[in-house]
């Protein structure tokens, strides 16, 4: 699996112009899967994600993580994370799971941050979206479960 993190202020996804999840802070997550995930990798980056500690203490540190600040997630789905561009111009998604095991390890992703207590909102999968955010710092990060 991989994952672009953004830390967010607040964020959104639209589908067909109508908000289909939004989150005040927290993060958003761009979320690939590939064909040799498992279980084991969805379980993994979310404990990743739930302690990963890029939220600022009192003494303005990056010391604190979701859970401690209470922040929510906005998870999207996006398999051009998978996307090969390294001959030609057009990119190779033949890394990218395909749709139904995708979708299967994407909710059971998303499943795994809500058992850590995390509020976590969606997009559609397999839906053209409009994911819009206020990235908070900048803060980005890319994870990966290998």
């Amino acid at each position: 699996m991989r994952i672009v993190l953004q830390r967010a202020k607040k964020a959104k996804v639209e589908v067909d112009g109508n908000i289909v999840g939004s989150i005040d802070k927290g993060f958003v997550l761009l979320v690939g899967i590939t064909h040799e995930d498992s279980i084991e990798d969805a379980e993994y980056l979310a404990d990743k994600i739930a302690h990963l500690r890029v939220f600022e203490d009192e003494t303005g540190k990056m010391n604190t993580s979701i859970l401690d600040v209470e922040g929510s997630i906005l998870s999207v789905s996006q398999f051009t994370l998978y996307g090969d561009i390294r001959k030609g111009r057009r990119p190779n998604f033949m890394n990218a799971a395909k749709p139904a095991i995708a979708q299967k390890l994407y909710e059971d992703f998303n499943d795994c941050l809500k058992a850590k207590g995390l509020v976590v909102e969606t997009g559609i999968f397999g839906s053209m979206m409009d994911v819009s955010l206020i990235n908070d710092g900048p803060v980005t990060l890319i994870l990966e479960s290998k």
